[in-house]
């Protein structure tokens, strides 16, 4: 079977995609009947301000991850991007589940529960400061090596290859 891994990308994109179309959908709907059902209308102007980056996120990741078809004999011309893919696509899929919670919370009790939406700001401050700092710490040492290295005994830290390729005599390189 040829492409085979591009067409089970493409298969997981599209099912993820559609679910989260089908959730997306589902949520604002109940919000909006929800809000005609009680008659707040003040609800609308945090709604639209909280959902607008979750539907961006949404259109993005479709335009990322939807599979691409030739329109002459079906076949698959792009798989998309794995939209299970770690870092910033992951980030994006949290801020979505966030906002369904959040909008959730909205249509359980009251307006209130969009304070919820603090903890994406704080994350990205939280992760943006770990980030840093862990960058800053790693170069460090980077200038030069440190006294336990330079004396010789940093067999305390190597790993089990390392110590039995030492205790050989050290890695041995072939030059023509």
């Amino acid at each position: 079977m040829a492409q085979k891994a591009a067409k089970s990308l493409a298969a997981r994109n599209a099912a993820l995609l559609n679910r989260s179309h089908i959730i997306t959908l589902s949520l604002h709907v109940l919000f909006l009947l929800l809000h005609w059902l009680f008659n707040r209308p003040s609800a609308l102007l945090p709604y639209a301000l909280f959902t607008f980056p979750a539907l961006a996120i949404e259109f993005y990741l479709e335009r990322l991850g939807r599979p691409r078809y030739s329109h002459y004999d079906g076949s698959l011309k792009s798989a998309g991007e794995d939209l299970g893919a770690s870092g910033l696509t992951e980030y994006m899929w949290d801020i979505t589940y966030w906002t369904w919670g959040c909008m959730v919370a909205v249509c359980l009790f009251n307006n209130r529960a969009w304070w919820l939406y603090l903890a994406v700001p704080l994350w990205s401050i939280y992760l943006a400061w770990t980030t840093f700092f862990g960058i800053k710490n790693g170069l460090a040492g980077m200038g030069g090596a440190n006294d336990e290295a330079s004396s010789g005994g940093a067999t305390g830290a190597s790993s089990k290859r390392q110590q039995k390729l030492e205790k050989r005599g050290g890695q041995r390189v072939q030059y023509r």
